[in-house]
């Protein structure tokens, strides 16, 4: 059994990772919430942008803050493109057909990551991992501390902005019911748009944290949406509130099995354990609410 001291790293590295898994379901949520796509490309947008920004920092004689800044903008340019495009002739389509049509989307850019920069290992180093400071046993850098308060700043920042914006009262209004908000005269295809846009900057920012926190490999930043999405499905695609909770929960549960020999090659099957199970006991729960209520 490993000691507390064998967890403490742990704890920090899943904290941070939780802050990034519930930045990137917050992306999810709202554009789900907005237009009733599951993008599932949100990983490969992110990975890319990294990857490009690396490509400033190390081979051009820009200033890096330039390749970090185009790394955001890069997914949400890359993402509104495909809002726009393909946003409209999908919008009432089944929700399965929209998110297979991301699925391409994300095959086309990890081929193209592929082809590009190959698979050989690269690392991002932002300027705030090299500002850090013990605490206690345990050395703690300003890239983790900025990845969990991230997380939580834009879950607070996205809840003020649904509730208390015209663009956002917009888009809840599209969650509940598109056709009914397109006859109230409210610009629709605006209001996708700019979901689109505002996902798409929090999957290039989540990309450049991830490329630091676990390392520039393009299969791998595609591949950890899943951790999102989990976090994603366990609020049920509907509140923010509870995909941070359940991204950073996903975040500390695969952290912490690490230490755990036994089964720490497993680890990447806990975003799927913990989705299930809440999906499950939330089935439950509804079930018997409504059982109760007919009474």
């Amino acid at each position: 059994m490993p000691s507390w001291q064998d967890f403490q790293p742990f704890i920090i590295t899943g904290l941070a990772l939780g802050g990034v898994y519930a930045l990137s379901g917050v992306g999810m949520v709202v554009l789900y919430r907005a237009t009733g796509v599951l993008n599932l490309a949100f990983g490969a947008v992110g990975a890319m942008g990294a990857l490009i920004a690396w490509e400033i920092v190390n081979n051009t004689t820009w200033p890096d803050g330039v390749g970090y800044l185009v790394c955001v903008l890069f997914g949400g340019v890359i993402t509104l493109l495909y809002g726009v495009l393909f946003g409209p002739p999908l919008a009432a389509r089944d929700a399965l057909v929209k998110a297979t049509a991301t699925l391409g989307l994300a095959l086309i850019l990890l081929g193209a990551m592929s082809w590009i920069w190959s698979d050989k290992a690269r690392s991002m180093v932002l300027p705030t991992t090299n500002w850090s400071y013990d605490l206690g046993t345990v050395l703690v850098n300003w890239t983790q501390i900025l990845a969990l308060l991230l997380g939580i700043v834009v879950t607070i920042g996205t809840g003020a902005f649904l509730r208390y914006t015209s663009l956002g009262t917009a888009m809840r209004a599209l969650a509940n019911d598109r056709e009914i908000t397109a006859t109230l005269g409210v610009p629709v295809r605006r209001v996708e748009a700019a979901a689109w846009l505002g996902s798409g900057l929090i999957s290039g920012a989540a990309g450049l944290l991830l490329s630091n926190l676990v390392g520039l490999d393009a299969a791998t930043l595609t591949f950890l949406v899943i951790s999102s999405l989990a976090a994603a499905l366990i609020a049920r695609l509907e509140s923010i509130t509870v995909t941070l909770i359940a991204g950073i929960v996903v975040g500390l549960v695969t952290a912490l099995v690490t230490p755990f020999l036994s089964i720490s090659q497993y680890r990447d099957m806990a975003p799927f354990v913990l989705a299930i199970v809440a999906l499950l006991f939330l089935s439950r729960h509804r079930v018997v609410s409504v059982s109760r209520g007919a009474h």
